[in-house]
């Protein structure tokens, strides 16, 4: 316990490195399956290396220039709301008062209701997840090494397997984890941003389209990404046609969100990952502490490698995913797991010793160092009897 108190102070005292470390790694993982299928098909390694970089490159700078473009636009749009915002406190005043509260209370507890604070609240949202991408040269570096160590990823995997072959399933469980949640959250984000914005678009709120990318990256985020993704829009229809509209915008998000999000998506994610809802809410809490906001956005993946580090890469101790499952496994169902575990653990170990044993002998015709200085000095033309030449 001690040790593992250390070790999350020290992950923590570098989150700054470690977070766009461990996105870039995500990412790599994610498009890793193109650059193996390109190569099958028979393209050579470094095109195959850039073709990964280049579907990287795209999904990252075509995020960042849209959240750019649409941050932009928003700061152009809030000042138009300020008398809107005077407005509507000033309606709020007046209704308090026809409450038979007194006047000074109302003021009392309208000081405190500033429109700058507001427009603060928001952009700090908005610049907030623009800035899990602040490093960007960082990452954009990072991203580059890593997709080309990732080209040789299956080689040397094999070469753990021929020692250890149960690290070799750990990982290989935990990048299968990772594809499958990458998948299952991007085509749900997906599905989800449509809608939303198809929404937001026909009750007449502003910037439909940030407010659906802001929900396709807080798809995300598990359990409150939804509510994360709910408030700008929600405060913009406050100010864009009062309470009555931004109720409608709350209701037509819950209903839209909370079906897709808490009752759909959780069952693919936990079929995809095996990990409870609690566990998921635990880790987000986790995450975000130690790596700050992007430990909000890597929360699952994050967790599904201190799960491949401590689970699974030991027989002994991969019981423990019962108790963080999503749903909990049968006696019959763990058996079946931990045989498939097997079966997997001795197939990465065959395919290693079979890639050893197929590589071609050494040439026996080498001379050794330190052979026989007859034959030496007879392939060199040396008459016999002759001594070396000094």
């Amino acid at each position: 316990m001690a040790g593992a108190v250390v070790a999350i102070a020290g992950v923590r005292s570098f989150s700054g490195i470690l977070g766009p470390v461990f996105l870039a790694l995500m990412l790599v993982v994610a498009v890793q399956p193109l650059g193996d299928w390109l190569q099958r098909k028979g393209l050579p390694r470094w095109a195959a290396v850039v073709a990964t970089l280049v579907a990287v490159y795209a999904i990252l700078l075509g995020l960042i220039a849209a959240l750019a473009i649409s941050i932009a636009q928003l700061a152009t749009l809030l000042p138009q709301y300020a008398d809107k915002a005077d407005a509507l406190v000033a309606d709020v005043q007046t209704w308090l008062s026809g409450l038979d509260i007194g006047s000074d209370q109302v003021d009392k507890a309208l000081s405190s209701i500033d429109f700058g604070q507001l427009i603060g609240f928001l952009d700090d949202i908005l610049l907030g997840l623009l800035g899990v991408f602040s490093n960007l040269f960082f990452l954009l570096a990072l991203v580059l090494f890593m997709a080309m160590d990732a080209s040789s990823f299956g080689d040397r995997m094999r070469a753990v397997a021929f020692a250890r072959p149960d690290i070799a399933y750990a990982f290989s469980s935990f990048a299968s984890g990772t594809r499958s949640y990458l998948i299952v959250s991007t085509v749900f984000g997906l599905i989800v941003a449509v809608i939303d914005a198809g929404a937001l678009w026909a009750m007449g709120i502003p910037l439909p389209v940030l407010w659906g990318l802001l929900s396709f990256i807080t798809n995300y985020i598990p359990n409150i990404g939804f509510v994360v993704g709910l408030i700008p829009p929600a405060l913009i229809a406050l100010l864009q046609g009062g309470p009555v509209l931004m109720l409608w915008v709350i209701v037509v998000y819950s209903v839209i969100n909370v079906t897709i999000q808490s009752v759909i998506q959780p069952k693919f994610v936990g079929d995809a990952v095996g990990l409870s809802v609690t566990v998921t809410f635990l880790a987000l809490v986790f995450w975000g502490w130690v790596l700050g906001p992007l430990g909000a956005l890597l929360a699952i993946p994050a967790t599904l490698l201190v799960k491949a580090l401590l689970l699974d890469i030991d027989p002994s101790t991969r019981w423990a995913n019962a108790l963080i499952s999503g749903a909990p496994p049968s006696a019959g169902e763990m058996l079946l797991d931990e045989e498939e575990a097997a079966e997997r653990v001795a197939e990465l170990q065959a395919e290693a010793e079979e890639e050893i044993t197929a590589r071609p002998a050494p040439d026996d015709t080498t001379p050794e160092p330190g052979g026989d200085t007859e034959d030496s000095a007879a392939d060199q033309g040396e008459p016999d009897g002759a001594g070396p030449v000094r």
